[in-house]
């Protein structure tokens, strides 16, 4: 078995790979995470694609429309930056997100598997299941290729 690949937001090779911009206006519901000051402000979450995650008081966790409980963090300021809230509870995304298929990381072997360093926290996913998005921060995360093909459409 090969070595787990890791990814760090500030690797240099992130810099050689050919991410291409895509566009998502898919409709979905947006929740802030605000526990009262008595409360743990910190939770953590398994999200639709089995990362454990952090949520941090202040974050925002998204979800889609048919899977209100299926939820994942986004940090506020990148919320702020990359969503547009349309209604109460209900958000679009922006942003254009720059997406390169993991396999480009691992000379093309799909079951590679890699750690991907995400604001959230360590994300290990098989590579041929997943592209490297790349948001408006330079932040990395892990994105699900089936997902992708659904919603994702490219930039003109």
């Amino acid at each position: 078995m090969k070595d787990l690949v890791v990814l760090l937001p500030d690797d240099p090779i992130i810099n050689s790979l050919n991410f291409k911009p895509y566009r998502n206006a898919v409709l979905r519901h947006v929740v802030p995470f605000v526990p009262e000051d008595d409360q743990p402000q910190t939770m953590e979450i398994i999200t639709p694609w089995g990362a454990k995650l952090e949520v941090t008081k202040g974050d925002l966790l998204v979800s889609e429309l048919d899977s209100p409980a299926d939820v994942w963090p986004v940090d506020a300021h990148i919320f702020d930056e990359t969503y547009i809230i349309t209604a109460p509870g209900f958000c679009v995304k922006r942003a254009i997100t720059l997406l390169v298929p993991l396999t480009d990381l691992t000379d093309n072997d799909e079951d590679q598997m890699v750690t991907v360093h995400a604001l959230e926290g360590a994300l290990t996913v098989r590579a041929g299941d997943f592209f490297l998005a790349k948001g408006v921060k330079g932040e990395i995360w892990p994105y699900p290729k089936a997902k992708a093909e659904e919603i994702m459409k490219p930039a003109s």
